[in-house]
């Protein structure tokens, strides 16, 4: 499966209250969308560039997936996000095609996305998403 666009940028933060006014400035847009994502330990918020979204990424709990790359990278790209028809069968395609999987099965992400993630170990240490909407 052929993913249709580039869906977003995961940015990761330390701070979404000092982060989103520089992403505004810095973009010439507002953020449209900010929202919790409990199981994930995230909160996230949005910002539109044409077709493309970015996503800026602050940990809600220390021990939380953005908080360990935070501490081991610091701040700045966390992942790539491509959209996709269907999530599942994009998992499975890159399974068959040889790619590591972190995520088995579509999950429910931020902005109302199923997301799936691939295993950057096998692509080029770059965390790989697939997105669809509902």
């Amino acid at each position: 499966m052929k993913p249709t666009h580039i869906e977003h940028i995961g940015i990761a933060v330390k701070n979404l209250e000092v982060s989103i006014p520089l992403f505004e400035k810095l973009l010439g847009t507002v953020c449209y969308s900010i929202e919790e994502v409990a199981d994930q330990f995230v909160k996230t918020a949005f910002f539109r560039v044409g077709q493309t979204k970015i996503e800026l990424l602050e940990s809600t709990d220390p021990n939380g997936v953005i908080s360990t790359f935070i501490d081991k990278r610091g701040e700045g790209i966390h992942h790539i996000a491509f959209a996709t028809d269907n999530v599942d069968q994009a998992l499975l395609d890159a399974k068959e095609n040889g790619f590591r999987l972190i995520d088995r099965v579509s999950r429910k992400g931020a902005d109302g996305m199923n997301i799936g993630f691939l295993n950057p170990r096998n692509t080029n240490g770059i965390l790989v998403e697939f997105c669809s909407k509902d």
